[in-house]
């Protein structure tokens, strides 16, 4: 299954969701395919006019251009996601998304989406991180039964 990860440039999440046979969504992988390809002048990711149009799908024209553009790179994911894990109140070295109004329309866009979802709170001792990465394990053992089926 594809598994949405949020804050999704959170490494520990994207290899977590690879361990357990799952393919992570994250936007890594959106900006590498962006940074890898030749041909377009537009640094640094590389964007052609078409794609900050599918940041409009989600904003007005009067929200920041920001917002805009994160949302041009997380559609294709969000579209994809056939499950979710969200961490609620990460610290910056677990992968911070610095803009408050993207997180929110995202993790709106997920839960509207009404895939199946694991929300958590950043771990905050030894045993909130064991909880933490048990409570992941078991949610994507019970997404490989499903697709099993």
């Amino acid at each position: 299954m594809k598994i949405f990860i949020y804050p999704t440039n959170s490494l520990i999440l994207s290899d977590l969701v690879e361990r357990f046979g799952h393919e992570p969504l994250a936007i890594m992988s959106e900006i590498g395919k962006r940074v890898r390809s030749q041909g377009l002048d537009s640094p640094p990711l590389n964007i052609t006019p078409e794609e900050p149009k599918l940041g409009l799908k989600y904003a007005a024209v009067e929200v920041p251009s920001g917002v805009r553009g994160r949302m041009a790179l997380f559609d294709p994911l969000i579209s994809k996601a056939d499950a979710a894990i969200i961490v609620r109140d990460p610290v910056t070295s677990f992968g911070c998304m610095g803009c408050a109004r993207t997180n929110e329309l995202v993790n709106f866009l997920i839960r509207a989406k009404k895939i199946p979802l694991l929300e958590l709170e950043y771990p905050s001792s030894e045993e909130d991180a064991k909880e933490f990465v048990f409570k992941i394990s078991e949610f994507l053992k019970s997404l490989k039964k499903e697709e099993e089926k």
